[in-house]
Protein backbone atom coordinates (compact mmCIF):
# COMPACT_ATOMS: atom_id res chain seq x y z
CA UNK A 1 0.00 0.00 0.00
CA UNK A 2 1.35 3.10 -1.06
CA UNK A 3 2.03 5.23 2.08
CA UNK A 4 2.59 8.82 0.51
CA UNK A 5 1.10 10.59 -2.11
CA UNK A 6 2.68 13.70 -3.82
CA UNK A 7 1.77 16.92 -4.65
CA UNK A 8 2.75 18.65 -7.99
CA UNK A 9 4.82 21.49 -6.04
CA UNK A 10 7.36 18.80 -5.09
CA UNK A 11 8.09 17.52 -8.07
CA UNK A 12 7.90 21.33 -9.60
CA UNK A 13 10.10 22.66 -6.63
CA UNK A 14 12.48 19.43 -7.12
CA UNK A 15 13.07 20.37 -10.47
CA UNK A 16 13.85 24.26 -10.26
CA UNK A 17 15.71 24.38 -6.80
CA UNK A 18 16.78 21.54 -4.79
CA UNK A 19 16.71 18.70 -6.97
CA UNK A 20 17.39 19.54 -10.41
CA UNK A 21 17.52 16.51 -13.00
CA UNK A 22 21.38 17.77 -13.95
CA UNK A 23 22.81 17.91 -10.46
CA UNK A 24 20.87 15.53 -8.64
CA UNK A 25 19.57 12.67 -9.63
CA UNK A 26 19.50 10.43 -6.63
CA UNK A 27 16.50 12.48 -5.56
CA UNK A 28 14.83 11.40 -9.05
CA UNK A 29 16.35 7.22 -8.57
CA UNK A 30 14.69 7.30 -5.18
CA UNK A 31 11.25 8.45 -6.10
CA UNK A 32 11.64 5.50 -8.49
CA UNK A 33 12.66 3.46 -6.34
CA UNK A 34 10.37 4.08 -3.17
CA UNK A 35 7.58 3.86 -5.65
CA UNK A 36 8.65 -0.01 -6.89
CA UNK A 37 8.64 -0.91 -3.07
CA UNK A 38 4.99 0.36 -2.77
CA UNK A 39 5.65 3.55 -0.52
CA UNK A 40 5.93 6.79 -2.59
CA UNK A 41 3.68 7.60 -5.79
CA UNK A 42 1.12 10.48 -6.69
CA UNK A 43 -2.06 10.45 -9.05
CA UNK A 44 -2.71 10.52 -12.07
CA UNK A 45 -4.30 14.37 -12.36
CA UNK A 46 -0.92 15.42 -10.54
CA UNK A 47 0.64 14.13 -13.98
CA UNK A 48 -1.74 16.11 -16.10
CA UNK A 49 -0.45 19.28 -14.21
CA UNK A 50 3.09 18.13 -14.64
CA UNK A 51 3.00 17.00 -18.07
CA UNK A 52 1.54 20.68 -19.19
CA UNK A 53 5.19 22.18 -18.78
CA UNK A 54 6.82 20.32 -21.51
CA UNK A 55 9.43 20.11 -20.02
CA UNK A 56 12.08 17.46 -18.59
CA UNK A 57 9.75 16.91 -15.49
CA UNK A 58 6.80 16.25 -17.95
CA UNK A 59 9.18 13.60 -19.99
CA UNK A 60 9.74 12.11 -16.51
CA UNK A 61 6.30 12.34 -15.54
CA UNK A 62 5.20 10.34 -18.67
CA UNK A 63 7.90 7.53 -18.63
CA UNK A 64 6.65 7.13 -15.05
CA UNK A 65 3.28 6.04 -16.51
CA UNK A 66 0.33 5.20 -14.08
CA UNK A 67 2.61 2.82 -12.05
CA UNK A 68 3.56 6.38 -10.06
CA UNK A 69 0.50 8.55 -10.95
CA UNK A 70 -2.24 6.35 -10.00
CA UNK A 71 -5.61 6.64 -11.92
CA UNK A 72 -8.69 7.15 -9.44
CA UNK A 73 -9.86 3.51 -8.21
CA UNK A 74 -13.51 3.08 -7.14
CA UNK A 75 -12.77 3.62 -3.44
CA UNK A 76 -12.22 7.44 -4.57
CA UNK A 77 -15.50 8.11 -6.19
CA UNK A 78 -17.18 7.95 -2.71
CA UNK A 79 -14.22 10.20 -1.45
CA UNK A 80 -14.61 12.90 -4.02
CA UNK A 81 -17.87 13.46 -2.40
CA UNK A 82 -16.66 13.08 1.32
CA UNK A 83 -14.10 15.88 0.19
CA UNK A 84 -16.26 17.65 -1.83
CA UNK A 85 -18.61 18.38 1.29
CA UNK A 86 -16.30 19.64 3.43
CA UNK A 87 -14.87 22.18 1.13
CA UNK A 88 -18.57 23.63 1.04
CA UNK A 89 -19.30 23.32 4.51
CA UNK A 90 -16.35 25.44 5.40
CA UNK A 91 -16.81 28.74 4.88
CA UNK A 92 -14.75 29.51 2.23
CA UNK A 93 -15.82 31.91 -0.47
CA UNK A 94 -17.56 29.90 -3.59
CA UNK A 95 -15.12 30.71 -5.87
CA UNK A 96 -12.47 29.06 -3.76
CA UNK A 97 -14.34 25.64 -3.49
CA UNK A 98 -15.31 26.10 -7.56
CA UNK A 99 -11.50 26.09 -7.86
CA UNK A 100 -10.46 23.64 -5.60
CA UNK A 101 -12.95 21.13 -7.12
CA UNK A 102 -11.88 21.66 -10.55
CA UNK A 103 -7.80 21.20 -9.77
CA UNK A 104 -5.48 17.92 -8.93
CA UNK A 105 -5.69 19.09 -4.91
CA UNK A 106 -8.88 17.58 -4.97
CA UNK A 107 -8.19 14.48 -6.25
CA UNK A 108 -4.61 14.32 -4.05
CA UNK A 109 -7.11 14.46 -1.08
CA UNK A 110 -9.48 12.43 -1.99
CA UNK A 111 -7.07 9.55 -3.52
CA UNK A 112 -5.59 9.80 0.25
CA UNK A 113 -8.57 9.80 2.06
CA UNK A 114 -9.74 6.52 0.03
CA UNK A 115 -6.13 4.95 0.57
CA UNK A 116 -5.21 6.21 4.05
CA UNK A 117 -2.26 7.82 2.73
CA UNK A 118 -0.43 10.85 3.93
CA UNK A 119 -0.03 13.99 1.29
CA UNK A 120 3.07 15.52 0.57
CA UNK A 121 3.15 18.56 0.03
CA UNK A 122 5.41 22.57 -0.13
CA UNK A 123 2.08 23.85 0.71
CA UNK A 124 1.65 25.38 4.64
CA UNK A 125 -2.04 25.77 6.27
CA UNK A 126 -3.55 29.35 5.74
CA UNK A 127 -6.66 30.96 7.43
CA UNK A 128 -7.89 32.31 4.75
CA UNK A 129 -11.47 31.80 3.06
CA UNK A 130 -10.12 32.48 -0.61
CA UNK A 131 -8.11 29.20 -0.72
CA UNK A 132 -8.36 25.99 -0.23
CA UNK A 133 -4.73 24.68 0.86
CA UNK A 134 -4.27 20.63 1.03
CA UNK A 135 -3.01 21.38 4.35
CA UNK A 136 -6.00 22.55 5.54
CA UNK A 137 -8.33 19.85 3.69
CA UNK A 138 -6.15 17.00 5.26
CA UNK A 139 -6.04 18.78 9.12
CA UNK A 140 -10.25 18.94 8.26
CA UNK A 141 -11.07 15.76 6.78
CA UNK A 142 -8.26 14.05 9.56
CA UNK A 143 -5.43 13.25 7.09
CA UNK A 144 -1.51 13.67 8.16
CA UNK A 145 0.17 15.96 5.79
CA UNK A 146 3.93 16.88 5.63
CA UNK A 147 6.56 18.49 4.06
CA UNK A 148 8.93 16.63 1.24
CA UNK A 149 11.67 17.19 3.68
CA UNK A 150 9.67 15.31 6.51
CA UNK A 151 8.80 12.59 4.10
CA UNK A 152 12.63 12.15 3.25
CA UNK A 153 13.83 12.18 6.25
CA UNK A 154 10.89 9.61 8.04
CA UNK A 155 12.59 7.13 4.97
CA UNK A 156 16.08 7.62 5.73
CA UNK A 157 16.68 9.16 2.32
CA UNK A 158 20.44 9.40 1.61
CA UNK A 159 21.77 11.22 -1.29
CA UNK A 160 25.59 10.30 -1.28
CA UNK A 161 28.17 11.74 -3.86
CA UNK A 162 29.95 8.80 -5.27
CA UNK A 163 33.14 7.55 -3.88
CA UNK A 164 34.30 8.13 -7.92
CA UNK A 165 34.61 11.68 -7.31
CA UNK A 166 37.70 13.21 -7.97
CA UNK A 167 39.99 14.60 -5.51
CA UNK A 168 40.22 18.64 -5.31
Amino acid sequence: MTSYLVDSNVFIQAKNLHYGFDFCPAFWDWLVEQNDAGKVASIEKVADELQAGDDELAEWAVVRGDGFFLPPDAAVVPALRTVSDWASGQGYQPAAVATFLQVADYWLVAHALAHGCTVVTHEIPADTTSKIKIPNACIGLGLRCISPYEMLRREHARFVLGAGRAAA
